[in-house]
């Protein structure tokens, strides 16, 4: 997104149902965001948006962000399995306890198990439990509670290097270090209660927990810092987040334009405790701890904006302030340090109705995200990097089937110092801009045929750098995105969908190549009655393709010099699942 590869969640802000998903001060990478505690078929609504534009999103909320809200009401029992390639089992439960016109509270269970198509299987185990309840009281207000628990454990064979490929060592579906893995859990309380104050007046409040583990092993370089037991790591930790969120939200209408105004606080608290890097053999034996002690982040925000509509003109103009309190406990350098910040982020989207056909609209707005704790502490400045975003766009529905999308965009970052997790090291980066085009394109061609299709063109660059020398490692060129339905509510559904993400540097001067790839999907279900088939095939022309990619400097047991070069996971060749759902 926005010349971003986002492998972690740095620069993109995740939410469900307005509680944090993204991790601050996290063992393996800052920001890092797991989702896999969401239940698919449990999401009723997506919200998204690129760039740092709207008040009430704050860290991370740079190249955009988006939350997922989920459904607050099952009315049937549903029954499905899932059945495909490379050991694929799934089982899923949604039940409805309670189902009336005020109150609706159900249940669901999911269970997850793949191999994967490597040699040695990745034996991934992954179980939810969910529960929803949702009371609409005689007064109007509602009440909405959500309890959840989430597990996951695993193998990998991890990143392997591109010549260990070539040369015929191992397959690409092989492993240098196939010890490594993990294992990880999240259990989240969250509550919400809307009160109805008038039929122009609301007052929303959320308070949200979640208990959190996370332990992962990993070997990147191989046999690069230690040529005897091997460079394998283990980053570990356990996590309490507290938070909550308030918000009063008021229409009124002011010389004859409508007025909406929303002001907003929010707090998070994070209490991380024993954040570990250390250096480790075949997982049970630790050789040296990197890093090791307890963190300690509260993140406190106010935020307001008002958006006014005089005839074909809306305005929203905004403001956000975030403080926050750094507290590092170094068991290693039995030394406690904490820190101060704040940062003020200012917001303006304009937009301009020309006719029901055309509409252009211009966002300007300055967001950021937090560095981890670790480094916040020992630094006077660079703790909040900003972002600079702006965007220029124009809306055109020639007609009621058809839309299109237009925007030119430019984001700057300024100056980041980025603590890297496998490293325990603070690594600069220096400052950033990228400037793009996104295109989008939908249409209902009639009641059973329609496409979507989405390209994106950046230029992502370091500002401090020599040309040649200043490509942001990773950051996308080209992306591309096409979606083709045929189908009615009833009756046989088609559906495909084709990425495309072109080649991208690997390094700042380009002398390493990530390469893109093309991959097509289709998915074909019938619903019949109560049942309902479905059929997904994956990579349909089973393309050989790197989904991960990064440049490192490594060496094999058998090597007297490393070599840096691509290290990369391998994407799924073609791969059938099968599917049958029941409703009750």
């Amino acid at each position: 997104m926005r010349g971003f590869d986002i492998d972690h969640g740095t620069d993109i802000q995740i939410t469900v149902d307005g509680m944090p998903v993204n991790m601050v001060s996290h063992a393996h990478g800052q920001g890092y965001a797991d989702l896999h505690f969401l239940i698919p078929e449990l999401i009723e609504r997506v919200d998204f948006n690129k760039g740092p534009y709207q008040a009430d999103k704050g860290n991370f909320n740079t190249a955009g962000y988006i939350n997922f809200s989920t459904k607050r009401r099952i009315n049937d029992i549903h029954l499905k399995t899932e059945l495909g390639d490379f050991g694929t089992r799934r089982f899923l439960a949604l039940v409805p306890v309670v189902n009336s016109e005020n109150t609706n509270i159900y249940f669901a269970a999911e269970n997850y198990e793949f191999d994967g198509p490597f040699e040695s299987p990745q034996g991934l185990i992954r179980q939810n439990f969910h529960g929803s309840g949702y009371f609409k009281l005689d007064s109007g207000d509602v009440l909405e509670t959500i309890v959840s628990h989430f597990n996951s454990n695993w193998s990998a064979s991890g990143q392997i290097p591109v010549r260990a490929v070539e040369s015929g060592l191992i397959s690409e579906f092989g492993a240098i270090d196939d010890t490594e893995g993990g294992e990880t859990s999240r259990t989240n309380v969250n509550l919400k209660y809307s009160k109805y104050l008038s039929n122009s007046k609301n007052w929303i409040n959320q308070i949200y927990y979640s208990k959190y583990a996370f332990e992962l092993y990993s070997n990147f370089t191989f046999f690069l810092n230690d040529p005897d037991f091997g460079d394998q790591i283990k980053q570990k930790e356990e996590r309490h987040i507290v938070g909550l969120n308030s918000t009063f939200l008021s229409h009124s209408t002011w010389l004859d334009q409508d007025v909406d105004w929303r002001i907003g606080v929010g707090l998070r608290q994070d209490m991380v405790n024993d954040v570990e890097l250390s250096r480790t053999f075949t997982k049970t034996n630790v050789l040296s701890r990197l890093a090791f002690g307890d963190v300690n982040e509260t993140n406190a925000s106010l935020f307001s904006d008002v958006e006014m509509v005089k005839n074909n003109w809306r305005v929203n103009l905004g403001v956000r302030f975030d403080a926050f309190r750094y507290a590092y406990d170094d068991f290693l350098a039995e030394a406690k340090k904490d820190k101060i910040s704040s940062i003020v982020s200012p917001k303006l989207n304009l937009s301009y109705q020309f006719n029901s056909k055309f509409q252009s609209y211009l966002k300007l707005g300055s967001g950021f995200h937090s560095n981890d704790s670790r480094v916040s502490v020992n630094r006077n400045n660079d703790v909040l990097p900003r972002a600079w975003g702006a965007d220029l766009g124009l809306n055109i529905r020639p007609m009621k089937s058809v839309y299109f999308n237009m925007a030119a965009w430019w984001l700057g970052l300024d100056q980041e110092f980025v603590y890297v997790g496998d490293e325990a090291v603070i690594e600069p980066s220096g400052k950033s801009r990228r400037f793009g085009l996104d295109l989008s394109a939908r249409h209902q061609i009639n009641s059973w045929l329609s496409y979507s299709a989405d390209l994106t063109i950046t230029k992502a660059r370091f500002v401090d750098e020599l040309e040649g020398e200043d490509l942001v490692p990773l950051a996308p060129k080209e992306t591309g995105l096409i979606g083709l339905f045929v189908g009615k509510k009833s009756g046989l559904r088609v559906s495909t969908e084709w990425r495309y993400l072109g080649d991208r540097p690997a390094n700042e001067d380009n002398s390493i190549v990530a390469e893109g790839y093309n991959i097509m999907d289709l998915s074909l279900s019938y619903p019949w009655n109560r049942f309902h088939l479905g059929i997904q095939v994956q990579n349909v022309f089973d393309q050989s393709w790197k989904e991960t990619q990064f440049a490192t400097e490594s060496r094999l047991l058998t090597e007297s010099q490393s070599t840096e070069e691509i290290h990369f996971t391998p994407g799924n060749p073609r791969f059938f699942k099968f599917s049958l759902e029941v409703k009750i």
